[in-house]
């Protein structure tokens, strides 16, 4: 798990259950995209809600939650706020 600690103090963090991230403080936590189902079984990852592409589709539901991951690590969690 990645943690992005800015000056000041704010963290930021995809959410995971590796820490208890409670403990770092108050939590405000937003959904990053939506991985959903195609009308033909494939998965695609909507990275919208964070000004993201739609990514895939892909032949399975954890392979697009990897790419989600991915994305969101790559372009999201390192983004300067």
């Amino acid at each position: 798990m990645q943690l992005v600690i800015q000056q000041g103090g704010t963290v930021h963090c995809l959410y995971g259950e590796e820490l208890e991230l409670p403990q770092l403080g108050s939590l405000a936590i937003a959904r990053g995209s939506h991985v959903e189902p195609t009308e033909t079984g494939q998965w695609t990852a909507d990275l919208s809600p964070v000004n993201g592409p739609v990514l895939g589709p892909f032949p399975s539901r954890s392979t697009a939650l990897t790419a989600e991951r991915q994305w969101l690590e790559a372009h999201w969690l390192t983004r300067a706020r």
